[in-house]
């Protein structure tokens, strides 16, 4: 009996160890699993790229997906915000509850690699044929939490807490007149049953040179929210300017104003901000001044203070021009789609850069912000959330040739897949035993 107790001491014991090794490095058996794993996440990567699906059409991914989970003996729910699958893993202790997410749609985009699995798929999208191309990404990061689940299926017993794994559709944005992505994902539930403690996801990065991991602390990347401005003038002919009132000129003169909200009430040393008109439409000939202008765009800011400030800006400054050139606007905002801020919670990421720092050493990389949007913010929302960036340029490749995200050209070194899966499962193994006082709060 007391050869018993001391057996299960010292097991306990080297869980702990095992486990907090997570801050300076894997352990021995973990890494051997993730060494063990790595060629399948590059074939599994393969295979998604050369079979991309768009959103909400992920029907042969998440298939794949669902039956990986299932065979690893995962809680396995499918059809979640259409085409979703989450897979969840109870440890064998109590403890917090973590997800991690990865992203599985491609883009309409036409491959012009010449890769032995380059995509020749094509499909309809909002009624035209395109073509189908994993052109951001979104295969690594499957394959990548797929190999994760496997890795950490393999330690079920001993785990404190649970693993949601979470495969998103349409992260790229659902077809016209469908929901889609993250936020329906956590419209229908994905942070409860089990509630979610903290979340985490990577995004592979083609100009970053593979090896390397970028980190973050705040707003990692921006807000975004789509605008439409209609000018309301008087029709006149063209001849005859003064005989109407000109919604082309008061639009121009709107245009250029809107550029002060980032040039004169940005404090741009500390956030990027961006007002982008992408788009203006009005009139019909040379000689007929129009009674209306459409003007639309984007905003895009790093912290939801800015967000509002810059929508309110967008009013304000539009209503006061309008006005004193004889028009009136009607502004909308968001005029279709609006993302938050992808921020990383400080406390989450400083806890997990020396995680990040043990599992890819002297490659860890504290980069800017980006004004792109990425649909994790809507978890990050909710619950502290973590973004970082993996590294997927040739390091025989120079950043400025190194293809661009959303391009024919878009190509990654999937050598770098293995530290995807070794950075997802530092960090959720880190927190999880970095934090068991949650595991009290949980029903």
């Amino acid at each position: 009996m007391l050869f018993r107790k001391t057996a299960a001491v010292v097991a306990i014991l080297m869980l702990v160890t095992a486990l907090a090794n997570a801050a300076s490095g894997l352990d021995p058996a973990t890494e051997q699993r993730i060494a063990k794993i790595e060629p399948q996440v590059v074939a599994w990567r393969r295979d998604f790229h050369q079979h991309p699906e768009l959103g909400n059409r992920e029907f042969r991914t998440s298939k794949i997906v669902a039956e990986h989970l299932k065979r690893l003996g995962l809680e396995v729910r499918t059809g979640v915000a259409h085409t979703g699958v989450v897979g969840i893993l109870r440890g064998g202790r109590p403890g917090p509850v973590v997800l991690l997410r990865a992203d599985m749609d491609g883009l309409p985009v036409t491959e012009t690699n010449k890769l032995p699995f380059a995509s020749r798929a094509r499909t309809l999208y909002n009624g035209a044929e395109v073509g189908v191309m994993h052109a951001c990404g979104h295969d690594t990061h499957t394959a990548i939490l797929m190999g994760v689940a496997d890795v950490m299926a393999a330690m079920r017993a001993d785990l404190p807490g649970t693993v949601k794994f979470v495969f998103q559709p349409a992260e790229e944005g659902a077809p016209e007149g469908e929901e889609g992505g993250a936020e329906l994902m956590v419209k229908q539930g994905v942070l409860a049953n089990p509630a979610v403690d903290a979340a985490f996801a990577l995004h592979i990065n083609s100009q970053l040179e593979v090896g390397h991991i970028d980190w973050k602390r705040g707003g990692a990347y921006a807000s975004v929210d789509d605008f439409r401005i209609l000018v309301n003038g008087r029709q006149a002919h063209g001849a005859y300017p003064w005989t109407g009132a000109d919604p082309v000129v008061a639009s121009a003169y709107i245009i250029t104003a809107l550029q002060t909200i980032v040039s004169r009430e940005m404090k741009l040393t500390d956030n990027a901000a961006v007002v982008t008109v992408g788009k203006i439409t009005g009139g019909v000939r040379s000689n007929i001044i129009p009674a209306q202008v459409e003007m639309i765009g984007t905003l895009r800011s790093l912290t939801p203070e800015d967000r509002k400030h810059v929508a309110n800006s967008v009013r304000r400054i539009a209503k006061n021009v309008a006005e004193s050139m004889g028009t009136t606007v009607e502004v909308k905002i968001p005029m279709s789609s609006a993302y938050p801020v992808t921020f990383n919670h400080h406390d989450l990421a400083d806890q997990m850069r020396p995680v990040l720092e043990a599992v890819a050493p002297g490659k860890v990389v504290n980069r800017s912000a980006v004004t792109g949007a990425e649909d994790f913010a809507f978890i990050a929302e909710k619950v502290p959330g973590m973004y970082i960036a993996l590294g997927g340029r040739p390091s025989n490749i120079r950043e400025e040739d190194a293809p661009g995200h959303h391009t024919p050209e878009f190509s990654i070194d999937d050598s770098g897949l293995g530290l995807g899966v070794r950075a997802m499962t530092a960090m959720a193994l880190h927190y999880l035993s970095a934090n068991p006082a949650q595991a009290a709060a949980k029903p």
